[in-house]
C-alpha cells in the first residue's frame, strides 16, 4: 500500500452518507449486492441511519443485470448532485456501455470532492474518465491485462480492493463487501465491521492486502508460453522449490533469459516471484488449516521456521503467529438493545430508512454500540 494511503486517512474517515450506486447495463448483481448489504447491515446493527443509498441510472432508464435481472433506478444520474460517494458497477461487455454521458458526469461528481468507487469492471469506467490517473487500482483478473494496456497510468493490482487517496477500486463477486467493510470500519470501528461479517456468515473480514488468484494467462494474455510454464512449475513445486538454474533448462531458456523475462513481465526478479507464491501459499494455509506454524515453513519450502517468519513478516507486516490468531473474529458484542435511535431518521424515508425502520423488530438491532 503506498504513502498516499496513509496519509489519506483522515480524509477517508469523514462519514459517507449519501451513496450513489450508477448501474451499467449488464452489471454484475451480485457485486452490486454486496455492496449494499453492508450499507443496509450497519444502519440495523447501529440502529441509526449511518448510510443512504440509492441506484441511478443514466436518465434514470431500467438497466438490466448480466444475469437477465432488471432494476428499475430511484433516479437519474443527473439528478442525483446530493452525493459524498458514487460507486459504479459495472459487469460484462463493459466497454460497449459506457457513454460519453457517463463519463462527464463522473468527471463532474469527482470535481465537486466525490470519493469515487468501482466495483468489478467498473473501475474500467472510472479510468476511461481519467479518474484513476496515478492511483492504485483493483479490477476483476478478466480485465487485469487489458487495463494494464488501455491505462498504463494507471497503478493496476491484483488486490481483492484498493483504497488510494479518495479512490475505492474493488474486483468483483464477493470482494465488494470486503471494500465496503473496510470503509465502514474506519467510519465506525473495527467492532461494527466485524458484526456485519458475522451476520453475513463470512469467517474473516478480508483486507487490501488479500489477492485475488489470477490465472497467469490473464496477466500475460497468450503471449509468452516459456514464462507460463516456469510458472506452473513453480506453483507445481513449492514444498521442494527448484533451483532457479533448473527451471531455466526445463523451458529451454538461458538463466539471464530467464530473470530478463521475469523483470520485463512480472517486474520482480524469478526468486522473489517464487518466494512470493510460497509465502501467499503459507498465508492459506495459516488460515484455512490447523497446522503448526513448523509444519507450513516446511511444506512452504523454508529451510526454518525463523527463516519463514522473517521472510512473512517482510511480506505481510506481521509476523505469522499474528496473522493467525487476526483471522478469527471476535462475536458480535452483547449491548442492551435500543429502538430509540431510529428516531433520528428523516421524515421523508429513503430506501434505507425504510430497510432501517423494518429491521426496528429484529433481535440485532442497535446491538453494536458506536
Amino acid at each position: 500500500m503506498r504513502e498516499s494511503n496513509k496519509e489519506s486517512t483522515a480524509h477517508v474517515k469523514k462519514q459517507i452518507k449519501r451513496i450513489g450506486i450508477l448501474l451499467l447495463d449488464d452489471f454484475t448483481l451480485i457485486s452490486m449486492a454486496s455492496a449494499i448489504e453492508p450499507l443496509r447491515m450497519a444502519n440495523q446493527l447501529s440502529g441509526n441511519e449511518l448510510y443512504n443509498w440509492s441506484t441511478l441510472s443514466f436518465q434514470g432508464a431500467p438497466v438490466s443485470a448480466s444475469d437477465g435481472v432488471r432494476i428499475t433506478p430511484d433516479s437519474a444520474m443527473e439528478q442525483a448532485v446530493d452525493l459524498d460517494m458514487v460507486i459504479v458497477c459495472g459487469g460484462v461487455d463493459i466497454r460497449a456501455r459506457v457513454e460519453p454521458e457517463h463519463i462527464t458526469w463522473l468527471q463532474s461528481r469527482a470535481r465537486k470532492g466525490c470519493i469515487m468507487a468501482a466495483v468489478c469492471t467498473g473501475s474500467w469506467v472510472l479510468a476511461s474518465a481519467g479518474l484513476l490517473d496515478n492511483h492504485e487500482c483493483s479490477v476483476h483478473w478478466e480485465f487485469l491485462a487489458s487495463m494494464q494496456e488501455a491505462f498504463p497510468r494507471v497503478a493496476m493490482t491484483t488486490r481483492l480492493f484498493s483504497y488510494d487517496d479518495n479512490r475505492w477500486t474493488s474486483s468483483g463477486g464477493t470482494a465488494p463487501m470486503d471494500m465496503m467493510l473496510k470503509m465502514i470500519q474506519q467510519h465506525h470501528g473495527n467492532a461494527l465491521a466485524v458484526a456485519i461479517s458475522d451476520m453475513f456468515i463470512c469467517d474473516r473480514v478480508r483486507s487490501e492486502q488479500d489477492h485475488q488468484r489470477v490465472p497467469l494467462k490473464h496477466m500475460l494474455g497468450t503471449q509468452q508460453p516459456k514464462l507460463q510454464e516456469i510458472v506452473a512449475l513453480m506453483e507445481a513445486n513449492l514444498e521442494e522449490p527448484i533451483e532457479l538454474n533448473d527451471l531455466a533448462g526445463y523451458v529451454n531458456v538461458s538463466r539471464r533469459q530467464l530473470e530478463r523475462l521475469f523483470q520485463k513481465y512480472l517486474q520482480c526478479s524469478p526468486s522473489r516471484y517464487y518466494l512470493k507464491l510460497r509465502l501467499i501459499r503459507s498465508r492459506q494455509l495459516l488460515k484455512q488449516t490447523s497446522m503448526s506454524i513448523i509444519e507450513i515453513a516446511a511444506v512452504c519450502g523454508f529451510v526454518s521456521t525463523p527463516h519463514f517468519s522473517k521472510c512473512f513478516r517482510e511480506y505481510f507486516g506481521i509476523p505469522p503467529r499474528d496473522e493467525r490468531a487476526g483471522s478469527f473474529s471476535s462475536r458480535v458484542l452483547n449491548m442492551p438493545l435500543s429502538v430509540e435511535a431510529v428516531d433520528t431518521v428523516p421524515s421523508l424515508p429513503s430506501e434505507a430508512t425504510r430497510a432501517l425502520l423494518r429491521a426496528r423488530n429484529e433481535s440485532t438491532f442497535a446491538s453494536v454500540s458506536l
